[in-house]
């Protein structure tokens, strides 16, 4: 799916409809406020239903853009604003069902023409609110990685690797989409969304207010309890990431590394130190001519390359590591039998405690031991001291105690009793707290550690659970829907 075949076929559809509309009920008042109104009204349910099947996704966009405007207005007059944003982050899976749930309330209010006025408004601020966003996500390319956003003079040449969140999330993991192209698509958003303030009582009603008022009501309900089925009760019945049931990680990363191996460099785009001047040179002339721009005259701003056959995913960038910090992922993904991963993006706690513990120091001494014809140091335990400290503990969110414990450790316990592995992915948490977590919980089985981003990736739920087999995903679980080991048995260990 592209963004040209979809407006295609959003476009096609509000044709359709601004035909019925105007030639078999005659409702219309103006077509074309008719047509942008059937246009933006499809297009906002799409757009907002694709990001209904998994609000999560769009929670964690949200979460980078919260840490990133933190961080911008700082260091601002407006610093005063960037405490709110680490609040948002708190809240962001509920910001994100609003946000969804407004955005596919105001397509139906369009398609309908519910209260004219008020939709159009509305309709106003939320795409006001998409353009500073991908507005946001596109002009940080002209912001050096050490200038604030707001530090105009600073700006410089556009670079995509400068960008703070590279991609807006308008369509979700459904279609992403390039920030130049989201930014275009809001600014020529506005267009209807002006016309609709200004014209709004050209804009076509259909039935009467009394069932327009009763639909939305209804879908509101409806798409509210949806977009929680697809985070709290389950996982999304469709997935758009690359880590869907039936992929093979292992074979799909290798594919994945070899494709991009096999990119091209076709030219070098240079930046003059002193005068700024930036020119584009093919790699041919570059190879032959580089000794014409030194280093230290000369910087490299960009190689273009040749796109790999196959695109680079999240798959690339599964590792998964040991506590000791080695790589253990070819061992884990060319485990020949099934395997559960229990995949943890986060350890939830409630902040820190001191806790007063008794410590072992184990103290040594030096002995001399005849070796054959020579003396050797040779050192031997001499006693075991015990001490008082004070040690830093977790206070753990209960809940997720109590469901780590009810369902993964008798799942793993009953998956040892057959003869399988289970193990745990962790991200975003220290040694420590692993260890003391796998402390409470009281889980034998293996504890290893993976970016958070990854992992939020996999799986749309904390914890979650893959059954894996040599590298292929063979089915993924919420933790609400964990069934029992016997039902997974007969169902997927055949």
């Amino acid at each position: 799916m592209t963004l040209g075949i979809l407006i295609l076929i959003v476009g096609s559809v509000a044709f359709i409809l601004t035909l019925v509309i105007g030639f078999l009920y005659k409702l219309h008042k103006n077509w074309i406020i008719t047509f942008l109104q059937n246009f933006t009204g499809v297009l906002f349910i799409l757009s907002g239903y694709v990001k209904a099947i998994d609000p999560m996704g769009t929670a964690f966009k949200m979460e980078q853009y919260f840490a990133e405007f933190e961080h911008t207005f700082s260091s601002t007059l407006f610093s005063f604003i960037a405490p709110v944003f680490p609040w948002l982050t708190d809240y962001s899976i509920w910001f994100s069902v609003a946000l969804i749930v407004f955005e596919m309330l105001l397509g139906i209010a369009l398609l309908v023409g519910a209260s004219p006025k008020f939709t159009s408004w509305a309709f106003l601020l939320l795409v006001v609110f998409f353009t500073v966003l991908t507005g946001f996500t596109f002009l940080n390319g002209f912001v050096p990685p050490d200038a604030n956003f707001f530090a105009f003079k600073q700006w410089g040449p556009y670079d995509e690797l400068q960008m703070k969140v590279t991609d807006c999330g308008c369509f979700g993991d459904f279609l992403r989409l390039e920030p130049r192209i989201s930014f275009f698509k809001d600014l020529i958003l506005l267009i209807p969304a002006l016309l609709f303030v200004f014209r709004c009582r050209d804009m076509h009603q259909l039935i009467s207010p009394g069932f327009r008022t009763g639909l939305i009501s209804i879908a509101a309900v409806i798409l509210t309890l949806y977009c929680i089925r697809n985070f709290a009760w389950n996982l999304p019945h469709t997935d758009f990431r690359p880590f869907k049931v039936g992929v093979n990680i292992g074979e799909q990363k290798a594919l994945e590394e070899e494709s991009l191996a096999s990119v091209e460099i076709t030219s070098w785009k240079l930046k003059n130190i002193e005068s700024g001047k930036v020119v584009e040179l093919s790699n041919d002339v570059y190879m032959k001519e580089f000794q014409s721009y030194p280093k230290s005259e000369w910087e490299v701003m960009d190689q273009i390359k040749t796109d790999p056959e196959i695109p680079k995913t999240k798959i690339s960038d599964f590792i998964i590591y040991h506590q000791e910090g080695y790589d253990i992922t070819e061992d884990l993904l060319g485990n020949p039998d099934y395997a559960f991963a229990i995949v943890c993006y986060k350890l939830p706690f409630m902040g820190t405690f001191a806790e007063q513990a008794t410590l072992q120091d184990t103290l040594y001494r030096m002995d001399t031991i005849w070796t054959d014809d020579s003396y050797v140091l040779n050192r031997v335990m001499d006693e075991i001291r015990e001490r008082q400290s004070s040690v830093e503990r977790h206070n753990w969110n209960k809940r997720y105690l109590e469901l780590f414990s009810d369902k993964i450790i008798r799942l793993a316990n009953a998956a040892e009793q057959a003869g399988l592995s289970t193990y745990a992915i962790i991200g975003g948490a220290d040694i420590t707290a692993i260890h003391e977590f796998k402390e409470v919980v009281q889980a034998d089985f293996p504890f290893y550690t993976a970016d958070d981003i990854l992992l939020k990736t996999i799986i749309r739920s904390n914890p979650g659970v893959l059954l894996l087999k040599q590298g292929a995903i063979i089915k993924k679980w919420h933790i609400n829907k964990l069934p029992d080991f016997e039902v997974i048995e007969n169902r997927y260990l055949q």
